[in-house]
């Protein structure tokens, strides 16, 4: 009985904390709307996803897992009025620009023409950013969540979805474990294309959640297949990533240090990943491990990888699970390999596997996330 209340009550922690919303967006978001005031920010997002088109001529996709990738392109408008950190969504009606964030311009790609889009030089920068959602995002949360973080945190280069085919259900999580393993090939495809032609400073790999398992999935991938080039151009940051800390073990063991450091944001009372390893029954995850725990460092050294504890900054959901949307401005700093600058005026405690060394922990500075 006791096992059976916990389960329920972990089911209804993952449902509040990681949707963000009482009512789940549908595609009717992703409408064309026009009429944008001329104070809000447009941000491009180029889309790559493993989930099935519903309509050849439209960017609206389902949970089905697609026998080859789609592409799309979708211009986000952020309004005037919105806050670091939010998604002000369309509440009951179709999205305001003057108030909500909004699609002012899409087009369905293909493989080609995505391919030219994203060439270094084509979009005024040769920076890339890719994102990959975790368990219950659908295409439109995922999609306006990147439009977010990349206003928020001011990136310079072109930001690019990786959408996988996530159920979008909290009692989805063992078929999304199975959607994000179907999707490594793709992500590890993309990986490839999207160094092309760029320096190892050039193309930042962002996975949150069981997107991180997808991210280090393709990264061990891409080691198999003997493509050292292609892994040394990456700049891999994790958040709360919901791996086994033995399965990770085994996938590091494989994939070996990366010329780039892999970055790991860590929370040891992040809720949602409590939630994960009760019900997968394994060990810890390792976006909750202990970085003043020795054999953590120990281990962190070995794989050449820098764990950043967040677990001070203020959580701005109830599974603690999405710190990482407070820290959008310092991403410029992680993908620098500068985390030490900002992060520790932002309450972080980091364990720098490069020096061997700890940063002193630091109390939240009011105001710091936007310096």
């Amino acid at each position: 009985m006791k096992s059976s209340i916990f389960a329920a009550s972990a089911f209804l922690i993952l449902s509040i904390g990681l949707t963000g919303c009482g009512t789940r967006p549908g595609p009717e978001v992703l409408e064309t709307v026009s009429a944008v005031p001329d104070d809000a920010k447009q941000v491009r997002v180029y889309a790559v996803t493993t989930r099935n088109r519903i309509n050849p001529d439209s960017n609206v996709f389902d949970a089905g897992k697609a026998t080859a990738p789609n592409y799309a392109e979708l211009t986000v408008s952020i309004p005037p009025t919105h806050k670091p950190s939010q998604i002000e969504w369309p509440k009951g009606r179709k999205a305001n620009p003057a108030k909500d964030f909004a699609v002012t311009g899409q087009a369905v790609l293909s493989e080609a023409a995505f391919r030219e889009a994203i060439h270094p030089g084509k979009a005024g920068s040769n920076r890339v950013g890719i994102f990959v959602h975790g368990y219950n995002y659908n295409f439109q949360e995922s999609l306006f969540r990147l439009a977010q973080i990349s206003h928020d945190a001011r990136l310079d280069g072109t930001p690019i979805l990786f959408s996988w085919p996530s159920q979008a259900a909290v009692a989805g999580y063992v078929a999304d474990k199975e959607s994000a393993t179907y999707s490594r090939d793709y992500l590890a495809a993309l990986m490839t294309e999207a160094v092309a032609g760029r320096s190892d400073k050039d193309v930042m790999v962002f996975g949150h959640s069981m997107g991180g398992w997808l991210v280090v999935e393709a990264l061990r991938q891409l080691k198999l297949q003997g493509r050292d080039d292609v892994l040394a151009k990456l700049n891999v940051v994790l958040a709360a990533p919901d791996i086994d800390e033995d399965v990770f073990r085994t996938q590091m063991a494989v994939i070996g240090k990366m010329k780039n450091p892999m970055t790991i944001l860590v929370s040891g009372d992040d809720r949602a990943l409590a939630v994960s390893r009760l019900i997968s029954a394994s060990s810890n995850r390792v976006g909750t491990l202990n970085v003043n725990d020795p054999k953590v460092q120990q281990a962190a050294v070995a794989s050449g990888v820098t764990l950043i504890d967040i677990s001070q900054v203020e959580p701005s959901d109830s599974a603690h699970h999405n710190r990482f949307v407070d820290l959008v401005g310092l991403y410029p700093s992680l993908a620098a390999g500068t985390e030490d600058k900002g992060l520790r005026k932002a309450g972080a405690f980091v364990f720098d596997a490069a020096g061997a060394t700890i940063s002193s922990p630091f109390r939240i500075v009011s105001g710091a996330l936007n310096q």
